[in-house]
């Protein structure tokens, strides 16, 4: 083998690495926000609304988290796990919403994108 030809080789196994590293640190970076969401809904003093009937937020983890584990497969990012998990019911077609104090109810989706992006920032 020229030297020419391992370098090439050197290089490649060099790239796919550095790829695969990046790659994982999307995984864990995307990870790390949804358990950030999940931890916000458990936490939250806020009522959760599903079809009609108030959720704490530690009762509404559970149904989130079935449904999370349902759409497992189809979840990329923080916001697929906010859209498959947590805005609303696939049966009844109703939005999950959030009720906070006194305040107007809020769809669970605007709720969770904004603690999403307090998240990031």
């Amino acid at each position: 083998m020229s030297n020419t030809r391992g370098y090439q080789l050197k290089s490649r196994k060099v790239f796919f690495i550095v790829l695969l590293l990046v790659s994982l640190n999307g995984v864990a970076s995307t990870q790390d926000e949804i358990n950030h969401l999940l931890s916000a809904v458990a936490s939250t003093n806020c009522q959760y609304e599903r079809n009609g009937t108030f959720y704490s937020g530690k009762e509404a983890i559970k149904h989130i988290n079935k449904k999370y584990a349902y759409y497992a497969n189809d979840i990329d990012s923080a916001e697929d796990f906010i859209k498959y998990s947590a805005t609303k019911s696939k049966i009844s077609g109703n939005h999950y919403k959030i009720h906070c104090n006194n305040s107007a109810p809020v769809k669970s989706q605007e709720w969770l994108l904004k603690a999403l992006n307090d998240y990031r920032q």
